[in-house]
């Protein structure tokens, strides 16, 4: 008799293990009976009627991320695929419309997100798209919050990841970016090279102020040089013509000594005969004689002649 028993207590054994089941941790079960929903059930050890009940289905409530690609056109026809993240989690309350509600929420949030960003970027053009993906980001977000909170989704954020223009649009938007970059630098190259001019210039016009200050500061030494030879001359008894002459013929000599010193000089003087340098202080005392003369002609003259 007890050999018959056995396969009734094998199954009757797999009856009562079937009756329990194990939820995970941040996962929710759905029981059936008969087809007809019965409850839902948390993480831990549950207990179900078995061949009654059964697990129509488990539901994480973790959050999950789905991720979108989208193509559309901006305000300046220029074609760009955008990458939407959307992270979503099943409220927990709300299982039972999760579940029964929607079949492929996965389809149900992309739909909506290709509306939404097929709504908003047409309206910018390519530029304000880089700037403004978080505007693009949060009206996403309104939107599918509305939609999808009757369903039992909670949209945690949205985010968009990614921004890719047509190949020729980037090349052409590196170029661009290039060429505003090469002006800039232009611009301060120009800048750099005024300044430089600017300042050889105030550097030379000091400069020739400079040796202006220094040639009048030499002249004037020279005079008063000449000044107190003449008076040196003076009080050996020669007169200021003869003391004159004689320095204009010392200072003749100097120059010719000077320019002998000088072997690549291209200086050339003139007269240069031995006898110049004693034509020239004849000349010079001549000069001087007949100066004096005409001067005592002319004071004679005012003297007979007061009127």
């Amino acid at each position: 008799m007890s050999f018959y028993l056995i396969p009734f207590l094998f199954l009757g054994l797999i009856v009562i293990i079937s009756s329990f089941f194990i939820v995970k941790q941040q996962t929710a079960a759905i029981i059936e009976r008969f087809g007809r929903f019965q409850s839902i059930r948390q993480s831990g050890l549950q207990l179900k009627i078995p061949l009654i009940d059964r697990v129509a289905g488990r539901l994480s409530l973790k959050i999950q991320q789905l991720d979108v690609i989208i193509e559309t056109k901006t305000l300046d026809d220029v074609f760009v695929r955008l990458k939407v993240s959307v992270q979503y989690k099943v409220i927990k309350t709300k299982v039972y419309d999760a579940f029964y509600k929607l079949d492929y929420p996965h389809d149900q949030i992309t739909s909506y997100v290709f509306d939404v960003v097929r709504a908003e970027v047409p309206k910018m053009k390519l530029d304000d798209v880089f700037v403004k993906k978080d505007d693009i980001a949060l009206a996403v977000k309104a939107e599918l919050n509305d939609a999808m909170l009757d369903y039992g989704f909670d949209i945690i954020k949205t985010l968009v990841t990614d921004i890719d223009p047509d190949a020729q649009v980037k090349q052409a938007m590196n170029r661009i970016n290039a060429s505003e970059r090469e002006k800039i630098a232009a611009q301060f190259e120009g800048d750099a090279a005024r300044i430089l001019i600017v300042e050889k210039a105030k550097a030379e016009a000091e400069s020739k102020r400079l040796q202006g200050q220094g040639i009048a500061d030499q002249r004037r030494e020279i005079a008063r040089g000449l000044e107190e030879s003449v008076e040196v001359l003076n009080r050996v008894g020669i007169n200021s013509q003869e003391a004159s002459a004689l320095i204009v013929v010392t200072q003749h000599y100097d120059t010719l000594q000077s320019l002998g010193e000088e072997t690549n000089s291209n200086l050339i003087l003139l007269p240069n005969a031995p006898q110049a340098g004693s034509n020239m202080l004849n000349d010079m005392v001549a000069s001087f004689a007949a100066s004096n003369q005409i001067g005592e002609a002319m004071k004679a003259a005012k003297k007979k002649d007061p009127k």
